[in-house]
């Protein structure tokens, strides 16, 4: 019973609220997407979507767990002027930059419903496991509170071996529930910018929504990240719909060497707010992107409406029909923004 409550996080107090309230994206007594955002159905859509989800076809799962690439920490660590990245599903990457260590939405625990009465498995076994092998991490960083982000178990494990937390507005409470020290914690409002050691870290409005329960609904603010050091420029777009935020990122930020691309888990259902595969490529191309990946697919099944290797099949396809670099990197496989991986990989598994 401890550990299902602890799953819930932090409340939002008056003590947080009061810090919410400072920023310009808190109004009406929560954050707020920067344009008219219909969010993921209400109260009374709800048995229509867990049936559709429930009845959808089996190949929204493989047949198969996933493979995971072994870690090999020496290569990982070893000193380079380009980034690296390792991609585990979903939206876990781990990535070295400038010579430090960083982790954006650890989410390496096995189920995403930790509080619902039926689990939602990850298509890979074992995958808290590689914590262990992990490096110490230079920064955390989190996009936003879903459980398919923010994850109880994997927190537990990586507190031990983090330096430094960046999370979005919101956070920081259920961070500091969980165990973790407040002062390595810094959270950001969008456009907020620190730098980290010769990276400049950034955070970019995204049109999504956030909570863990039913009273937090985006009562934490949602978003993606930038890196960019003396050699490279990277973005990662965190979970979120079309919208105009794109284009003024690229006028800010860009533009980008690389960009990890949310495109999974998309439905009709919840259009505003997730990306189709085309709009993903599409956004990228606003944002200034050169080369990107698609991600926030290959972990679990969150949508009754794609397979689970359609997210990969369909975002290649919009690249190559929009002249966009791509790579599509197995689990665990290391890789830089000169790569050129773009094998189905998939394929093996029906």
């Amino acid at each position: 019973m401890k550990n299902f409550l602890a799953q819930f996080g932090g409340r939002p107090s008056k003590k947080w609220i009061e810090i919410y309230q400072k920023s310009e994206n808190w109004k009406n007594g929560s954050f707020q997407n920067l344009e008219t955002t219909s969010l993921a159905g209400n109260l009374l859509d709800l048995p229509r979507i867990i049936y559709k989800q429930l009845s959808s076809a089996a190949d929204g799962e493989p047949n198969q767990n996933l493979d995971i690439l072994p870690f090999n920490k020496d290569i990982f660590l070893a000193p380079s002027e380009k980034s690296k990245f390792i991609w585990y599903g979903h939206s876990v990457v781990l990535m070295r930059m400038a010579n430090k260590t960083l982790l954006i939405d650890p989410m390496l625990g096995p189920n995403t419903t930790p509080i619902a009465p039926l689990p939602t498995r990850r298509f890979s076994k074992n995958t808290l496991d590689l914590i262990d092998d992990f490096p110490e991490i230079d920064v955390l960083l989190m996009t936003h509170d879903h459980y398919d982000h923010l994850d109880y178990s994997s927190i537990q494990k990586l507190k031990h071996k983090t330096r430094r937390y960046f999370v979005s507005l919101g956070v920081k409470r259920h961070l500091i529930a969980w165990g973790v020290q407040a002062d390595l914690i810094t959270e950001f409002d969008w456009w907020d910018s620190h730098e980290f050691e010769n990276i400049n870290v950034s955070f970019t409005p995204t049109r999504h929504f956030s909570g863990r329960g039913l009273q937090d609904r985006r009562k934490t603010l949602w978003g993606g990240w930038s890196f960019k050091s003396i050699n490279e420029n990277i973005w990662f777009s965190g979970d979120g719909g079309y919208g105009k935020h794109f284009k003024e990122i690229g006028k800010r930020l860009g533009p980008f060497d690389f960009g990890f691309m949310e495109c999974g888990q998309y439905n009709l259902d919840w259009h505003d707010i997730h990306l189709f595969p085309q709009e993903s490529v599409q956004a990228a191309m606003d944002a200034k992107a050169q080369k990107i990946m698609p991600v926030h697919w290959g972990g679990f099944k969150l949508s009754y409406q794609h397979t689970w290797k359609q997210p990969a099949v369909e975002f290649a396809a919009s690249a190559k029909e929009l002249q966009m670099n791509f790579v599509l990197p197995k689990l665990g496989e290391l890789f830089n923004v000169d790569s050129h991986i773009q094998d189905c990989w998939w394929e093996k598994y029906v």
